[in-house]
């Protein structure tokens, strides 16, 4: 039997060091804590992993911290589209939701994409329209206004800086099955209707129990140029690497094209790993030993 394990991250690309207070550094930890804990308890009491990954998202995808659900970022025109991903790795099953603006948590709708249909990825209109009919807690899209993400976008109209970040989370439960799920709001002053790398399955998510399962932030567009969360799982399967080297050299690839970014992973032995290449990462994980691990930097 396995023990169960869990990691998530709610970014790469952190505030940087120096401009990161102790009082957002401590509400940050907290926030992952809580969104670690809210996945483990279910793992702890024997709960699936795609149960467990899809409770921590909704605790990040809740808090105005994170670049998902209530704290997501405004594209160009001043609005909110969010996308999102979950994948059982026991039956390849997948599902996911992109570009939507009045679902309260993306993760559920992706979930409900996944259980209820017979496809994998529904976007826009047609997406809130399942999500309404699956009875999914609707808002309206002034539920994600935040003061800090409107500065960021009017930050973005006098400079060419881009705010980005992602939340995930993957687990492995004690039957031994792997899951993973992503959501977000893309990046700051995107064009209306891009889709990033998070409902894209084998880009930002992915999970098969004969490998890991995968969460990844950051670049979206090299992510899905490298498909980098199932080149992970092919470096495992097909070289036999361990997730520590395939992952690194996932990494290695999408800096060769010249992208930043991350990643939270578990093999189906209960091995994490959680590399980046961005100047930090907000990362939290409880091994298969029971011992919890919280950071933003290196």
């Amino acid at each position: 039997m396995a023990r169960p394990v869990i990691a998530i991250h709610g970014g790469a690309g952190a505030v940087r060091r120096g401009e990161m207070t102790p009082k957002n550094a401590a509400r940050y930890r907290a926030a992952l804590k809580s969104a670690l804990h809210a996945g483990h308890d279910i793992l702890k009491d024997g709960g699936a992993s795609l149960d467990a990954v899809v409770a921590a998202v909704v605790v990040l995808e809740d808090s105005p911290l994170f670049n998902a659900g209530r704290g997501a970022v405004y594209n160009a025109a001043a609005h909110h589209e969010l996308d999102a991903a979950v994948m059982d790795g026991a039956m390849l099953r997948a599902g996911a939701v992109a570009c939507v603006s009045r679902i309260k948590n993306p993760v559920l709708a992706a979930r409900a994409v996944m259980e209820g249909t017979g496809h994998v990825l529904l976007a826009g209109r047609g997406a809130e329209r399942f999500a309404r009919q699956q009875r999914l807690r609707m808002v309206p899209e002034s539920y994600f206004d935040t003061r800090r993400r409107l500065a960021a976008l009017k930050k973005l109209l006098r400079s060419a800086a881009e705010e980005h970040g992602t939340v995930g989370a993957v687990a492995l439960d004690l039957s031994g099955n792997l899951a993973a799920a992503t959501s977000t709001g893309g990046y700051t002053g995107k064009m209306p209707g891009r889709v990033g790398d998070s409902p894209i399955v084998g880009a930002g998510t992915y999970a098969d129990n004969r490998a890991c399962a995968v969460s990844g932030t950051g670049a979206g567009e090299l992510f899905m140029r490298c498909v980098l969360a199932y080149d992970v799982a092919a470096r495992m399967r097909y070289r036999g690497d361990s997730l520590d080297r395939a992952a690194a050299a996932a990494l290695q690839n999408l800096s060769r094209l010249g992208g930043q970014g991350g990643l939270v992973g578990i093999d189906r032995r209960g091995n994490i790993a959680m590399p980046f290449n961005s100047q930090g990462m907000y990362r939290a994980c409880i091994d298969r030993n029971g011992r919890r691990y919280v950071a933003i930097y290196r």
